[in-house]
């Protein structure tokens, strides 16, 4: 008898029900690729975003030198890193499906003083969503950037990594809440 089956008049609980709607696990509780062969291609995309904070000092030190530090230019080396990670997040990531990404854009600014924000939107018609592309954009950009200035302190906070937007597929999403 299965476990989602009642035994002795008490119902046993299913691993849907324990997991709540965590689709890359079976019925049976084993991990799993999500099969999105039924679902419709719809136009999808995602935002991402992460901050990396730095002592003032370091702030200062960098925009002197023109974002530059002593591997090379920070901010073009980020985006560059990101958007390989976006299309390489299927192989980092176990269970996201090789895709086809058709836009990709990772902007870099400061957003204070001694903070820089990282946006990453990736842009795809496809039958799957693009998150976790975009959160590995974001992410592995905030770690370039930290990479790059090491040298300079590793006082270096990266932090606020997070799902900014959503839309196409069943779900809008937008500043983390579901909208559509």
């Amino acid at each position: 008898m299965r476990p989602e089956q009642r035994r002795g008049g008490l119902k046993q609980t299913t691993m849907k029900e324990k997991t709540g709607q965590l689709t890359h696990l079976s019925a049976e509780g084993r991990p799993r690729m999500v099969n999105v062969g039924a679902k419709p291609a719809t136009r999808r995309e995602a935002v991402a975003e992460a901050r990396v904070r730095f002592p003032a000092e370091v702030a200062a030190s960098l925009r002197e030198q023109g974002l530059r530090s002593t591997k090379g230019p920070v901010i073009d080396t980020a985006i560059i890193a990101g958007t390989m990670a976006v299309k390489r997040t299927h192989e980092l990531i176990p269970f996201c499906h090789p895709l086809p990404i058709e836009n990709c854009r990772i902007e870099i600014e400061f957003a204070s003083d001694t903070e820089l924000m990282i946006r990453c939107t990736v842009a795809i018609t496809h039958k799957t969503g693009v998150e976790m592309e975009a959160l590995t954009g974001a992410s592995v950009a905030a770690l370039t950037v930290y990479d790059m200035c090491k040298a300079l302190s590793h006082e270096i906070v990266i932090d606020a990594l997070h799902l900014v937007e959503k839309s196409g597929g069943k779900r809008r999403v937008k500043q983390g809440k579901v909208v559509a």
